[in-house]
């Protein structure tokens, strides 16, 4: 258990207790804690309900890691009190519900990149401290020191959340890497994704959205990795400008998708080149028996003039 003792460190700025076998529930004496910028509590068994406490309790929290444990329940809507957090990652937890819409008050994600890193440093003493930040992404493990002020990030992945895809995430301009993989949440990807301009990484997959991918998401030039596998997306894959890019791995898993870089074409795809071939067709064949009635014009007038 994480001891109730840890409130008496009141001036700490960085809590890391990752990586352990810590059990229970989080004690409320942790919110004691007002000064935390960093509290990494990831892969233990920590477990119960999120409390409401973390969003009211650390008003310069800056990362947010509870990746891996047990917690269980909703999200609570108070998270959106973090205005000063970058990254909030709950990915591989037993999390439920809906994602709250308050999330788009994470006022720190909704502006570029501005993050001073200098409060994740001591100054105070002969030595530096220097943070680091791993973040799991593109299906790779990265790992962030100096530019940790670049990384805003928002994973949520392998819980059981469900709802409609949270349009209001959106509105969280800064936003670099959004994972939302392996939930239940159903609806369609908004066309108003394409503002998330700063997005390099996006994954949505094993979830159960359906539609229409959005046209407007070929304009987010920072998109380096895509995965929109095993959902119930349906029609032609929007595959020009940025979406061009991607294989066919990044759309696997929806057998109502058609079209590159998918080997099932479009049904319009097959009427249109059908379309086209009966007009050459036809213009072959025009040509075939006008050249047929020339020269048999030719073959009756010819003797008249010899």
């Amino acid at each position: 258990m994480i001891p109730k003792s840890l409130d008496q460190l009141q001036q700490l700025k960085s809590l890391h207790l990752n990586h352990n076998k810590l059990s229970g529930e989080l004690p409320s004496s942790l919110r004691n804690l007002t000064g935390l910028d960093i509290l990494d509590l990831s892969y233990n068994n920590l477990s119960g309900q999120i409390p409401a406490w973390i969003g009211t309790a650390f008003p310069n929290l800056v990362i947010l890691n509870l990746r891996s444990n047990m917690f269980s329940g909703r999200l609570p809507s108070l998270l959106s009190n973090l205005s000063s957090l970058h990254v909030l990652d709950l990915a591989q937890n037993n999390l439920m519900g809906e994602i709250p819409v308050t999330l788009v008050e994470l006022k720190a994600m909704d502006q570029d990149h501005n993050m001073s890193i200098s409060s994740l440093y001591d100054n105070r003493s002969s030595y530096r401290y220097e943070e680091r930040l791993i973040v799991i992404t593109k299906g790779l493990t990265l790992e962030y020191t100096r530019t940790l002020s670049l990384v805003v990030s928002i994973d949520l992945s392998d819980n059981n959340l469900s709802g409609e895809f949270p349009e209001g995430i959106t509105k969280l301009f800064g936003l670099v890497f959004l994972n939302l993989s392996m939930n239940h949440i159903i609806g369609r990807i908004p066309e108003s994704i394409s503002k998330l301009r700063q997005l390099s990484s996006l994954d949505l997959s094993s979830n159960k959205l359906f539609g229409s991918i959005p046209s407007s998401m070929s304009l987010l030039s920072s998109l380096g990795y895509l995965n929109l596998s095993n959902n119930n997306f349906s029609d032609k894959i929007p595959f020009i400008g940025q979406m061009s890019t991607f294989t066919e791995s990044a759309f696997a898993g929806n057998p109502n998708l058609c079209g590159a870089p998918l080997v099932k074409k479009c049904q319009d795809e097959g009427k249109d080149k059908s379309v086209e071939d009966k007009i050459d067709s036809g213009f072959v064949d025009q040509w075939f028996y006008l050249s047929i009635g020339l020269g048999f014009a030719v073959g009756i007038l010819v003797p008249y003039f010899v």
